[in-house]
């Protein structure tokens, strides 16, 4: 018997799966709800090329969220760079 090929779009993750890390980051990403639309296009359409609404709005999403992400590490580094200069006029 032969395992099955591709992606098994048509599963969502039940409540439990919370320790799956890929669900944690969709989720906390806010970007959980499209991802799935991307995979329920897939399993109807069988074709990505007729997901393309949906694949835009899931990176859109992605893509915002990275720039949330990048604003806040950027906001960290300069406040750790900011006690550093504290610290080095302390010693």
């Amino acid at each position: 018997m032969s395992a099955p090929m591709g992606h098994d779009r048509t599963r969502r993750p039940a409540e439990d799966d919370d320790d799956d890390p890929v669900e944690k980051m969709l989720n906390k990403s806010g970007c959980g709800e499209l991802h799935y639309a991307v995979q329920e296009c897939m399993a109807d359409n069988k074709d990505w090329r007729k997901c393309q609404k949906q694949v835009m709005e899931f990176r859109k999403c992605v893509e915002e969220s990275m720039t949330g992400i990048k604003k806040k590490i950027d906001e960290f580094l300069y406040s750790l760079a900011l006690k550093a200069n504290e610290l080095s006029d302390i010693l």
